[in-house]
């Protein structure tokens, strides 16, 4: 790629790494793993979350990918936060720009295959405390 499409996909990259990633990680903890309902973190993650595919919109208004006009890394790293939306109370049809590069991105034959890799591997049930010790970094870090 050249210099500018290298820097539009560092950008877009950030943006997942300082946003997408951290925003939409806080929404899945206070929703589906605190151990009590705080209705204002999800309030205000569920805001955030919106406002990030409002965001997302815009610029899939302006370009097929997040970098311009090639399938990249920004798309790669962003795609995983953003294919379940239904599980943040997210419906795409209110973002056509993002439901559109969803769909693209969701019909291509590797993304399918890696789906299907981590629906095979995918942990069904509640977590254990054990499990919930290690991904809440209480054992995570312990040496075994």
């Amino acid at each position: 790629a050249d210099a500018e499409g290298r820097y539009a996909c560092l950008q877009w990259i950030m943006f997942q790494m300082g946003g997408v990633g951290p925003m939409f990680g806080q929404y899945n903890h206070f929703a589906a793993y605190a151990p009590e309902k705080l209705p204002y973190a999800i309030e205000r993650y569920t805001n955030e979350v919106k406002r990030l595919h409002r965001v997302l919109d815009k610029r899939l208004g302006q370009a097929p990918y997040l970098a311009g006009e090639a399938y990249s890394m920004a798309d790669i790293c962003t795609f995983p936060w953003v294919r379940n939306p239904d599980r943040r109370g997210i419906e795409l049809s209110e973002y056509p720009n993002v439901k559109r590069w969803h769909d693209v991105i969701a019909a291509r034959p590797a993304v399918q295959r890696g789906v299907q890799v981590l629906a095979e591997h995918q942990r069904r049930g509640p977590m254990t405390d054990a499990e919930k010790e290690q991904l809440f970094g209480k054992t995570q870090f312990t040496p075994r």
